[in-house]
């Protein structure tokens, strides 16, 4: 069966492939206990085919990180295309981050620590995405959504090492990781937003929070 894998599938399928069953594996059950064994039995190859179109586990988990990356991009390229107010836009991206992270196994965010490029690739891409929000804080005082008095690079700044915290600390052992991303947002936020924002956002929360609460007895059903 794998050698009729391989030879059905081109590389670069079988690449992409590969990457969306690891991003599965990894995302429901962390990456410290996902093997390469795993990962190869779940597409019927050969671990031999495997290592073939990646050298280790850490340098597909990079792939995986960095495809990741791209789907968010290309969300957020779509959400700017078509909407004209910038804090719907940054509470749209805000709210894709919140859902993938409830479809992610907690200790996936504690395992890769383990894995220093595929880290240092996430924590390049929290500076990247809190440069881009600054800009979009700038429109959004233009738009009249947020205060006109606050120094959006310090704001910046303090969001990215706050998310840089999140990543490093054992604060998510205490709490867990979407209650603590939920809080360093929406406080965030708040703290920056005209009263013409914060009507925005607490309506924004308001159905994010009747939302989770309808999702609830779903979540408990599955666990039973």
């Amino acid at each position: 069966m794998a050698e009729s894998m391989r030879h059905a599938v081109s590389r670069p399928k079988l690449r992409e492939k590969i990457i969306s069953a690891a991003i599965d594996l990894f995302e429901k059950n962390g990456v410290k206990s996902v093997t390469m064994d795993n990962i190869a039995s779940s597409l019927g190859i050969s671990k031999r085919t495997l290592y073939e179109v990646f050298a280790d586990k850490e340098t597909l988990l990079v792939e995986c990180v960095r495809r990741g990356q791209e789907e968010t991009d290309e969300y957020m390229r779509q959400v700017r295309d078509n909407s004209d107010n910038v804090l719907e836009v940054l509470l749209k991206g805000y709210q894709r981050s919140i859902e993938r992270f409830h479809a992610t196994n907690k200790s996936f965010f504690e395992d890769i620590k383990r894995y220093p490029r595929a880290y240092s690739l996430i924590k390049n891409g929290n500076n990247r995405s809190a440069n881009d929000t600054i800009n979009f804080f700038r429109q959004g005082v233009e738009q009249g959504y947020f205060r006109d008095d606050v120094n959006f690079a310090i704001v910046g700044l303090l969001v990215r090492e706050q998310l840089d915290l999140l990543m490093d600390s054992e604060l998510c052992r205490q709490y867990s990781f979407l209650e603590v991303y939920e809080s360093i947002m929406f406080i965030s936020l708040r703290g920056i937003s005209t009263e013409k924002g914060v009507v925005l956002l607490d309506d924004f929360i308001r159905e994010y929070r009747q939302k989770q609460a309808s999702l609830l007895p779903r979540i408990h059903e599955r666990k039973e």
